[in-house]
């Protein structure tokens, strides 16, 4: 793996990095808000979309109604099944069902970019707050399990109700990615930057993906206390 001490590659070697666009991307925990959102807006970018599901019915059914929307063919599959057709894989399920899927998954996603967008986060009368994860973060606990993947942190910060509304053009948020090997997590920021008004940052390495993940609940309490769907902006980039 390479990291951000790397020098500049070649030429020959940045034509030869795998481009977003060429890539199928899956969307596992597809038919929740944020996954549905997700896919959204990258079938309307012109990426080839899989919606993963626990079961293939519900799956499909989301993605027709997702295609009828569009106009934009977008599939269905069970979790397992989307995963195999992909090459790249966001992980968009709850908290408390993360470690069973991926585990169930490790064979079918070895060597493939896994994104994992989850926030552990727990809610009681104060609100909003992080949860602890035993490796850390969600992300480093994906990259426990999926030894054989290439793990990237991303899209924990970018709101579901904006990304389902097709009134919203453009999503104004920047997403920062983390991770340990530099073509992937180059990949990834590709794939935020096709949304418009989004943009992807290289946030760091994977054991900085845990204050990211806990950003969201303090996002959830501005929501609530401004009646609105913040984001994150980074400044003079």
């Amino acid at each position: 793996m390479t990291d951000d001490t790397t020098p500049p590659a070649s030429a020959d070697a940045v034509s030869a990095a795998p481009r977003i666009g060429d890539q199928t991307i899956a969307v596992l925990g597809g038919t929740g808000p944020q996954g549905r959102g997700l896919a959204r807006r990258f079938a309307t970018a012109g990426l080839t979309v899989v919606l993963g599901s626990r079961t293939a019915e519900k799956a499909e059914a989301t993605a027709a109604e997702l295609s009828s929307a569009l106009g934009i063919p977008v599939s269905g599959a069970s979790n397992a099944d989307a995963a195999a057709a992909a090459d790249v894989v966001l992980v968009v399920v709850p908290w408390d069902g993360h470690r069973e899927l991926l585990e169930s998954l490790r064979e079918t996603l070895a060597g493939k970019v896994v994104v994992d967008c989850v926030n552990p986060l727990g809610f009681d009368k104060q609100g909003p707050y992080a949860l602890q994860v035993e490796e850390g973060s969600a992300t480093q606990q994906a990259a426990a399990i999926l030894t054989e993947s290439r793990v990237v942190g991303a899209f924990h910060n970018v709101s579901a109700v904006l990304l389902e509304d097709p009134a919203v053009e453009r999503v104004e948020t920047d997403v920062l990615v983390l991770g340990d090997d530099r073509e992937a997590t180059t990949l990834v920021q590709e794939l935020a930057d096709v949304v418009p008004g989004m943009r992807g940052l290289y946030g760091g390495r994977l054991r900085n993906a845990h204050q990211v993940e806990a950003l969201t609940a303090n996002l959830i309490a501005i929501n609530r206390r401004y009646k609105c769907h913040a984001g994150l902006r980074v400044t003079d980039v």
